[in-house]
């Protein structure tokens, strides 16, 4: 049990690091979710599985979609030839 919550910490660590040294915003978002993710999971671990279901559903869901459909608002998602635009 202690292994494991010391992996996920270290997982979270390491996102939340990935989330302030990317440059690519979408990427940023994508290890933001996933610091939610894994703090959904340790909840999940301490057996409190309504404020891990609260915090995934928050936090790694509605929090990185809401992000994402913002940076493509302002234009800050680009395509792969880094023109902002549809990616249709």
């Amino acid at each position: 049990m202690i292994l494991l919550v010391t992996l996920i910490a270290i997982v979270m660590l390491a996102a939340a690091i990935l989330t302030v040294t990317l440059r690519n915003w979408l990427a940023a978002t994508a290890a933001l979710s996933v610091v939610s993710l894994a703090l959904s999971v340790l909840f999940a671990l301490l057996r409190a599985p309504d404020v891990a279901l609260a915090e995934a559903a928050v936090g790694a869901g509605l929090s990185g979609v809401l992000l994402a459909l913002t940076l493509r608002r302002v234009g800050l998602w680009t395509n792969n030839d880094g023109k902002p635009g549809d990616s249709q």
